[in-house]
């Protein structure tokens, strides 16, 4: 099977790493130089915006992906008039402006934090009247990683955020007292199956994943139905085929829906090393209408994300439990170069494994 991917990042490497086993072959969209997938297949260097470069690049495949989410809906679309792509466009226009995807979470009464659309510094004056303070102030779109927020703790902090912010579509959205951050991960088939893992604690600093834990400690069956049945009325509702990640506050009312990401997710990383099938696996094997692997956990499972350096691999390789991958990317200050994926049968030991790959990172 030939398959097409729009991106050529680290998640398109790991994706075509675990399709090759399958006898999957890979073309990739991709317009930068030297991308993490070089090797691994075809590279056409045009835009994500070129539509008819898209269509030539479509030529022969028997179905295309994506490997982030700000591809161009319009790019999408036209792909699907030619051939399958899987998620769906529906979930690319969903997740790319978090107005939709707010609005798209309370019609499938999913809670999340109150939010209102901000367009003018008139609109933010009225929305945290409404909503108090604190708050945080959002660009609608292309915001990842901590990137396009800013949070407002008093009433004089408008106009910085609206300097820093203004003159684009934004949201406002209440502050929410969240325990912890948790993260569930779905694959959904062409037939309409879907399996879950477990529910993973994520760790965040600066707006981006440092470090991530599965299972999440101290979570009951009934929180791990919840956050499935949440994924599972995304996936319905858009006829979702592929791995969907929902970004999660544990609060004391309960589970709320922070975002989503309609792709395999850094969260789901330790899943390479800890279970049966992981999830670049299961999104390969879903879009191609293959059948699903098992979703369990093997072990006690962390992944620590390898943020603008990367210690010796030796240093690394050394320590118990630790799997390292590298995405051949030049260091760069808080870039994602790599991750390390730790096992154990043991959550303390694992833990301290993690501990000690982070003092690394800090040496």
């Amino acid at each position: 099977m030939n398959v097409g991917i729009l991106g050529g990042g680290q998640l398109g490497r790991m994706l075509a790493l675990a399709g090759y086993p399958l006898g999957i072959r890979f073309r990739f969209l991709e317009p930068s130089p030297g991308p993490p997938v070089t090797g691994l297949g075809d590279i056409v260097a045009e835009r994500y915006d070129d539509v008819q470069a898209a269509l030539r690049f479509a030529e022969d495949l028997d179905v295309v992906t994506y490997e982030f989410e700000n591809v161009p809906v319009a790019t999408a679309e036209a792909l699907a008039g030619v051939v399958p792509v899987y998620p769906p466009p529906a979930a690319l226009e969903m997740a790319q402006d978090r107005l939709a995807e707010k609005q798209g979470f309370r019609d499938l009464e999913i809670p999340t934090a109150a939010f209102r659309a901000v367009d003018t510094q008139a609109d933010l004056a009225e929305a945290v009247e409404a909503l108090g303070l604190p708050a945080v102030l959002k660009t609608r779109r292309l915001g990842y990683d901590g990137k396009g927020q800013f949070v407002l703790q008093a009433e004089a902090d408008q106009e910085e955020a609206w300097s820093a912010l203004g003159g684009r579509a934004l949201l406002l959205e209440g502050w929410v007292p969240f325990r912890r951050e948790l993260s569930i991960l779905g694959v959904r088939s062409r037939s309409g199956e879907a399996r879950f893992y477990p529910l993973v604690e994520t760790h965040h600093g600066h707006g981006i994943l440092e470090r991530a834990f599965a299972p999440a400690p101290g979570i009951s069956a009934d929180v791990q139905t919840q956050a499935e049945s949440y994924a599972r009325r995304v996936m319905e509702r858009l006829e979702y085929v592929g791995v969907l990640a929902v970004e999660l506050f544990d609060t004391e009312q309960g589970l709320m829906a922070n975002e989503m990401a309609p792709r395999v997710h850094n969260s789901g990383h330790w899943t390479q090393d800890c279970a049966p099938h992981c999830q670049f696996e299961n999104h390969m094997r879903a879009v191609c209408g293959l059948p699903l692997g098992s979703t369990a956990v093997t072990a006690h499972a962390a992944m620590v994300n390898l943020l603008g350096q990367v210690p010796t691999n030796a240093e690394i390789l050394a320590l118990p439990g630790a799997h390292l991958h590298l995405y051949g990317k030049a260091p760069r200050p808080g870039r994602k170069l790599g991750h390390v994926n730790v096992g154990g049968e043991d959550p303390e030991a694992v833990r301290r494994t993690v501990e000690r790959i982070t003092a690394l990172l800090h040496a």
